[in-house]
């Protein structure tokens, strides 16, 4: 999908994008995606098992491009280099882990990633300005900015752009429940609500 506000591609962490509001509000089983082959899985369990945890490796297929591998080729990688973990008891996913993610990004893509363990959101739009994308730790309630912010982090999203006078931000959520969502702009105060001041940026 293309975005009308900037260069980046937008994608969503399940593959069929119209069917994003019903898995993770509705209760839909992943695996009754009819698009999951597309993301690479090797199986509709694969698929529903790991999709849920794979914002960060959408945030990198966007930042990487039209050329960018498939969302489980890129999990691939990740779980060579550490980025994600799984708990030999019983089974839990854990990830995404900063430092092993930007030294995957850096030795295997070659983008520079610097990991950002205490960013102001007033540090995000000079990370723009400086031909970077930010990977942010948000909420995933971000896509409802109306409603008060449940918590913060847990959720990455890609933040590609700033508003021109600077008082916003445009991000791709790969949460995002319908166009407006995937692809939103925020201003840095309504963003703040939600952003956990830590995340990773790409060059």
């Amino acid at each position: 999908m293309t975005c009308a506000r900037c260069p980046v591609p937008v994608h969503t962490q399940f593959a069929t994008p119209e069917l994003v509001g019903a898995i993770v509000e509705g209760g839909l089983d992943p695996a009754e995606d009819p698009g999951w082959a597309e993301s690479g899985a090797g199986s509709p369990a694969e698929y529903a098992r790991w999709a849920g945890h794979l914002c960060g490796m959408t945030c990198l297929r966007m930042a990487l491009g039209a050329d960018a591998p498939s969302l489980f080729a890129l999990r691939d990688g990740a779980l060579k280099y550490g980025a994600y973990t799984q708990d030999d008891a019983d089974g839990t996913i854990r990830g995404l882990v900063y430092a092993p993610f930007a030294e995957y990004v850096g030795e295997v893509y070659g983008r520079e990633a610097t990991v950002h363990r205490h960013l102001d959101v007033e540090g995000i739009p000079p990370l723009l300005d400086a031909g970077r994308t930010v990977l942010a730790s948000v909420h995933y309630g971000i896509r409802y900015p109306e409603r008060p912010a449940p918590g913060r982090g847990g959720h990455l999203v890609l933040v590609t752009a700033r508003t021109a006078d600077g008082s916003g931000v445009h991000f791709h959520n790969p949460s995002g429940t319908d166009a407006g969502t995937r692809a939103a702009v925020l201003p840095l105060t309504e963003f703040e609500r939600f952003f956990a001041g830590r995340g990773v940026s790409l060059v």
